[in-house]
C-alpha cells in the first residue's frame, strides 16, 4: 500500500503531547492523519489533516472516527475497546490490538498475566474496592505497607499511592484496585520495545528513571541507564520475553524494577510511545514516534541505538501556580549547547501538569547529567 502522499488515512485515538509528537513524523512522510480528543485544547489539533472533538469511551463516537480511516492506533489506553473490537472483525487494521489492550487496560487483569505467563514482577492482590481491600487487612490477609493502585484510569502518578498504615486508606476512591509488595530497588528501568505487523522486533537501550518523590512523576529519563552490562542485557531478554506475550504491534513500553539483589521485576507496560522514549527524538537515529509509525505501516524499523548520550528532562507545572503558563528563563537554557525543549502546546498549568520535556544530549553522560541538573534548576513552569 502507497502510505506516502496518497488518500490512505491513519487514525490517532488521543491528541495528547504524544499524538502531537507522532503527528511531525505524519508530516514527514506526508501521510494524511485524523485525531479523535476530547478536548478541544488538545496539543495535536494543529497539526494534523483533520481534528474531531469526542468521548474516547464513547462506543459510538470511536466506530464512526473509525470508519473514516485506514488504519488506527492510539496515545492512550483508555479507548473504548468493544468499538475497536467491532472495526477489527469489519477488518480495520487496529494496532495495538483491542486484545492486547484489555490485558493492559486494566492493571490487575495485566498483573495476573505476568503470573500466568511467567513474567517476574512482583507479588499482588485484586480487590474490588477500597472496601473490600480494608476487609482483608481487618482478616490480616493485607499487610501494611503496600503500593495501591487503582485498576483503571490511573496516569502520570494519578491513581498511586504508598500505603503505611490506615490514615493513608482515608481519601482513597472506592474503586476496583490492586495491592502490590513494596519492592525493595536501586533502579527504576524501562525498555522501549518495537515490533512490526510482519513480526520484525528491536529494542531501544535501557533507560534509568529519577523519580519525584511527592509527585510519583518521571524527573529524569537517562538514556543509557548506569548499570551493569548484565544487568541490562537482564532487563531486555525480560522485555522481549513481555512484548512476546503480549503479541503487541507498534511499540511497549516495559518498565521495571532492579532489586538490590540485582533482580528484574515488571512493574507496568504502556502499548505506545512512552515518556521513556522522548529523548529518542534528538538522541537516537530513530526515533520512538518514527518507529511506531514504521511498525504499525509494517515498514523496516529504524535504528534504535543512540547517537550520544541523551537525558531528558520533564517540564511540570510549579507547586502554587494554575493559569496561563509561562516558561520562565526557557531562554537560558536554550542558550546552552546540546539542550533542546519540546513545548506541548498546553495553554493552562497547575501544579504537576506535565507541559514538555527538555532533551540534553553529549558525548559524555556525566557532562549531560550536569546539564540536565542546570535545566532542571533554571526553567521554571509558572503561570502569569
Amino acid at each position: 500500500m502507497n502510505y506516502f502522499s496518497s488518500n490512505f488515512k491513519l487514525g490517532i485515538l488521543g491528541g495528547g503531547q504524544l499524538g502531537k509528537m507522532l503527528l511531525n513524523e505524519t508530516r514527514k512522510f506526508d501521510i494524511q492523519t485524523l485525531v479523535l480528543d476530547p478536548s478541544e485544547e488538545a496539543p495535536a489539533r494543529f497539526s494534523c489533516n483533520a481534528f474531531f472533538v469526542g468521548s474516547l469511551m464513547d462506543f459510538e463516537t470511536v466506530y464512526q472516527f473509525g470508519k473514516m480511516v485506514d488504519l488506527l492506533t492510539i496515545e492512550i489506553e483508555n479507548v473504548n475497546l468493544d468499538a475497536l473490537v467491532k472495526l477489527e472483525e469489519e477488518g480495520l487494521s487496529v494496532y495495538p490490538s483491542p486484545k492486547t489492550l484489555r490485558l493492559i487496560q486494566n492493571k490487575g487483569k495485566q498483573k495476573d498475566f505476568y503470573v500466568q505467563n511467567n513474567i517476574p514482577t512482583s507479588t499482588h492482590q485484586r480487590f474490588l474496592d477500597v472496601t473490600d481491600l480494608k476487609k482483608a487487612i481487618e482478616k490480616s490477609e493485607l499487610e501494611f505497607p503496600f503500593v495501591w493502585k487503582c485498576a483503571q484510569f490511573g496516569y502520570d502518578g494519578n491513581g498511586v499511592k504508598i500505603v503505611r498504615s490506615g490514615v493513608d486508606l482515608v481519601y482513597l476512591p472506592e474503586v476496583e484496585c490492586i495491592a502490590e509488595a513494596m519492592v525493595p530497588f536501586k533502579n527504576e528501568l524501562a525498555v522501549i520495545v518495537v515490533r512490526s505487523v510482519s513480526g520484525e522486533v528491536k529494542t531501544y537501550p535501557v533507560v534509568e528513571m529519577e523519580f519525584h518523590p511527592e509527585a510519583n512523576q518521571v524527573e529524569y529519563v537517562i538514556c543509557p541507564a548506569r548499570i551493569d552490562k548484565k544487568v541490562a542485557e537482564k532487563a531486555t531478554e525480560i522485555a522481549l520475553q513481555v512484548s512476546k506475550a503480549f503479541h503487541h504491534i507498534g511499540l511497549l513500553a516495559v518498565e521495571m524494577f532492579q532489586t538490590e539483589n540485582d533482580e528484574i521485576l515488571v512493574n507496568e507496560v504502556a502499548p505506545r510511545p512512552h515518556n521513556s522514549g522522548h529523548y529518542s527524538i534528538e538522541g537516537s537515529y530513530t526515533s520512538q514516534f518514527e518507529n511506531h509509525l514504521r511498525a504499525i505501516l509494517n515498514l523496516p524499523l529504524g535504528n534504535c541505538d543512540s547517537k550520544v548520550a541523551g537525558i531528558m528532562v520533564n517540564l511540570v507545572g510549579e507547586e502554587g501556580f494554575s493559569g496561563q503558563v509561562v516558561y520562565e528563563n526557557i531562554e537560558k537554557i536554550m542558550a546552552i549547547h546540546g539542550v533542546t525543549p519540546h513545548i506541548y502546546g498546553k495553554r493552562e498549568t497547575r501544579p504537576f501538569r506535565k507541559m514538555g520535556h527538555v532533551t540534553i544530549v553529549n558525548e559524555d553522560m556525566k557532562a549531560a547529567r550536569k546539564i540536565a541538573e542546570e535545566v532542571k534548576n533554571s526553567i521554571r513552569v509558572i503561570s502569569i
